[in-house]
């Protein structure tokens, strides 16, 4: 494609608000805490391999805590997941019940997770494509590309299709020498699209080219003839995604406006995430109601990065944390829990934590939470409970009047 082409083709893609572009790559905030979740996610996937305690399936692995944080990260990896199911008949993918093959695997990923370099990331997908493990394909790169997001692409099947359209070629998906293929195209064409580095902008593109979303000149008449109807309900599906993400903003910055307020008729000072003092509620910007700076000292920089992105936090006279709340949105409640679970082993002192939650999601926490992975967290359990939206909405005046303490949020409170 010409240069000309490709600025006009990106220039629909950036002036698209409801494109991925906007939608997914544009919002910082959700990125970021994906990325530091998958990171840490897998140090322990990689710990659990060694040590010969990973389990003998995917559901409630440590793998699925990694992989469940990439698929919720908006429409480019909506079933990233479906590769990593455990499927019994067929013995796909085969890390499960293969010792052999579990052992390759958590070392190429260890090895890709402490690569300095492109070149050895690529070493060691060769390596990897060469033992073929049977059902391990390149949607491995999506854990890759959050590893490395400048030097691998995210992959899936929108992604390739969207590729074979923009550079006429017939890639096919399931081979990591496509894959590869694919790479070094991506890397040369972004060089000169003025795109960010991060190649999760370019993967946008194709994957709006591949669900047919943005339309090419060469591919005009038949992907309308063939896709029209289908890129109608997609479209339509995504004008109301983008609706409900708004609507749950609005609902975020109006739990995180309820339990600052509450803080500090309790007495507590408080702290709303680093990323949130500039959201606003009821005309307010929330950073109004929070600590300018973070008062804990102590921490690497990495924890304080962390523990500095907790939705609310409530410390006492002295600076401690008292208690620590994720409100939980469209976003993975297993996700919430473990950045609770992270704040709970960054401080010396025992703290409460709460997951503030949709009702319609207390279903979903309850079974998180009898999770066994987490069940075993005997530390956890005795400290973590979950809040429902409508109970703090309707109590949170009364608690403000009578309350003294956090103890006022018992009666609220729920555990499992």
């Amino acid at each position: 494609m010409a240069h000309k082409e490709l600025d006009k083709l990106i220039g629909a893609y950036i002036e698209d608000r409801e494109s991925v572009y906007h939608t997914w790559f544009m919002n910082n905030e959700d990125r970021l805490k994906a990325f530091r979740t998958i990171r840490k996610g897998l140090k322990k996937v990689i710990s659990e391999i060694e040590a010969g305690s990973f389990g003998n399936d995917f559901k409630g692995s440590s793998l699925e805590t990694v992989v469940t944080a990439i698929s919720e990260q908006k429409q480019v990896f909506e079933g990233a997941a479906h590769p990593f199911f455990w499927k019994p008949k067929l013995r796909i993918p085969d890390i499960y019940e293969n010792r052999v093959n579990q052992l390759a695997f958590g070392r190429f990923l260890n090895a890709c997770l402490h690569a300095k370099n492109e070149k050895q990331v690529f070493d060691e997908i060769v390596k990897l494509d060469q033992l073929k493990i049977k059902g391990l394909g390149p949607a491995v790169a999506n854990i890759i590309y959050f590893l490395h997001p400048t030097l691998f692409p995210p992959f899936n099947t929108a992604i390739v299709r969207g590729f074979n359209t923009l550079f006429h070629k017939k890639l096919k998906l399931g081979s990591w020498i496509a894959y590869l293929e694919m790479r070094e195209d991506i890397l040369a064409t972004n060089q000169q699209s003025g795109l960010s580095k991060d190649l999760g902008a370019f993967a946008g593109l194709l994957f709006e080219i591949g669900s047919s979303r943005l339309i090419l000149p060469e591919n005009a008449e038949a992907v309308l003839a063939a896709e029209n109807e289908k890129r109608l309900k997609v479209v339509k599906k995504r004008h109301h995604q983008v609706l409900d993400d708004q609507i749950e903003e609005k609902t975020h910055s109006e739990m995180q406006y309820h339990l600052a307020r509450l803080g500090r008729a309790l007495g507590y000072h408080v702290w709303i995430a680093q990323n949130d003092h500039k959201r606003e509620y009821n005309g307010k910007k929330l950073g109004e109601y929070s600590l300018p700076a973070l008062p804990l000292s102590g921490l690497s920089k990495s924890v304080f990065d962390t523990v500095s992105l907790i939705d609310v936090l409530w410390l006492n006279q002295n600076d401690e944390i008292v208690s620590g709340f994720e409100v939980e949105k469209s976003t993975s409640i297993y996700s919430g829990i473990l950045r609770l679970y992270d704040l709970s082993l960054s401080v010396n002192q025992t703290c409460r934590l709460f997951l503030v939650a949709p009702d319609k999601r207390e279903k979903e926490i309850k079974a998180q939470l009898m999770r066994p992975s987490f069940v075993k967290e005997q530390s956890l359990k005795s400290v973590m409970s979950y809040l429902l939206f409508s109970d703090l909405q309707c109590d949170c005046d009364a608690m403000c009047k009578f309350g003294t303490d956090i103890s006022i949020l018992d009666p609220i409170s729920k555990s499992v």
